[in-house]
Formats: structure tokens, sequence, C-alpha cells
């Protein structure tokens, strides 16, 4: 299974799931510029660009014709899709793309971000998520988090898809039920983005409703792979 991280986020958010998912999947995660082991480098702005520039690391990393389950959160939803394009066209068997908290890829925000002035920025995320990261408390890790979360917002706010083609994978769209970024119908969007199967499922929480449900939607997901 690769994870990709929502916005701010490293792959360290994952490492819980090598656990849980342990003689299910092996769980990697996409490593992006700025934050954790590339720290120092430069944030994307753009998810297509990073689907590509990251890319060829991703297959060394799960080896030449590996099968997998992409997952994505949010901002992780989108640049998996864009992965999942790409991945097929390097012999990496996409077997499900799971998307989770996001609207279809071809439905941009109404409500940004991106832009705000810094505290401004910071209360529209927290609004948006429902969420605060506790390091943002502490200033000298809200100096490196804050502009690595600006660039993510920017680039998920202005992103727009590489192509129109549907995928040929499953897709299952994941939701918490009180989410208020993102509708219930939003969610269902991903059902266009695919020739293939399409399911939906929700989950108590809002948006991040992942950070204390891992086992449950390593669960469903087993069950929607179970399914084929």
């Amino acid at each position: 299974m690769l994870c990709v991280p929502f916005a701010g986020a490293g792959p360290s958010f994952f490492h819980p799931w090598r656990q849980l998912a342990a003689g299910r999947w092996r769980v990697s995660a996409v490593e992006l510029p700025g934050r954790e082991r590339r720290l120092l480098e430069t944030p994307y702005r753009n998810v297509v660009e990073a689907a590509k520039n990251e890319v060829d690391d991703i297959v060394a990393d799960l080896g030449a014709g590996a099968r997998t389950v992409l997952f994505g959160h949010s901002l992780g939803a989108v640049l998996a899709y864009e992965l999942a394009h790409l991945l097929s066209t390097r012999g990496v068997h996409v077997e499900r793309l799971v998307v989770s908290g996001s609207p279809g890829p071809w439905t941009q925000r109404e409500r940004r971000a991106a832009g705000l002035p810094d505290e401004e920025f910071l209360a529209r995320v927290e609004e948006f998520a429902g969420f605060r990261h506790e390091a943002l408390d502490h200033p000298e890790m809200r100096e490196l988090i804050l502009p690595v979360l600006q660039a993510d917002c920017e680039m998920h706010e202005d992103y727009v898809p590489s192509t129109d083609v549907p995928l040929p994978v499953p897709i299952c769209s994941l939701r918490g039920d009180s989410d208020g970024l993102v509708t219930a119908q939003e969610a269902q969007q991903w059902q266009a983005a695919t020739t293939a199967g399409f399911s939906y499922v929700e989950f108590p929480g809002d948006h991040m409703y992942l950070v204390d449900l891992g086992r449950e939607v390593l669960d469903v997901i087993e069950a929607q792979s179970a399914r084929g």
C-alpha cells in the first residue's frame, strides 16, 4: 500500500499503519520536499509537477512489476490520482485507488486559504480541517511547517487534472460523515473518474476522521480489495 500524505503532513503520519496493516500490505508513504528527511528542499506548488517528478523514485521503491493499493487523503487524494495515471505506464499495477476527504478531481474549491496573511491562513486551514496540529503552537516548529502548509494548500486549491481520461482502476471514496469541507455528493464525484468499480464509505467524524480511525480505514480497504 502506497500512502500519499495530506497538506502539511509527512510519511511519519502513516508509520502506525505499518503495524495495523501487518500481514495485509507493506505500507510505504510518499515523502515530498519540505518535510522530514527532505526538510531543506523547496516544496512543490503544483500537483501534476509533483507527481511527474516523484514517480521514478516511487517506482524504484515499489519495485519493478509491483502491485499496489494507492491511498490519499485530501491533497493526497488528487496527488494519488495523478500518480495512478503515471504508475500504470511504468509497469506498476495499481489494484485500487482509495481517495479520502476529497471531491472529484475536476471540482475546484470555492473557499480558499492560499494567499491569506499567516494568522488568517492558519485560522482558515483550522476551520477547513476541524483540526490544528499542536506543532503550530511552537514558534520554531511553526516556522518550519508554515511554508510547507502554505505551498501544499496553494497546489491543492489550484489543482487542475492532467487528463480527462478516467482510470481503468477501481476507486473507493471515503469521507467523515460530518466533514464540513467535502459533501457526500462531492465525495461520490469520483465515480466519474473510473471505468472500473466504484464504492463509497463514510466513517464517523469530520475532515480529519482518519487521525483516530486508521484501523477501521484499513479494514474497509481490505474488505473492498477482497471484493475484487
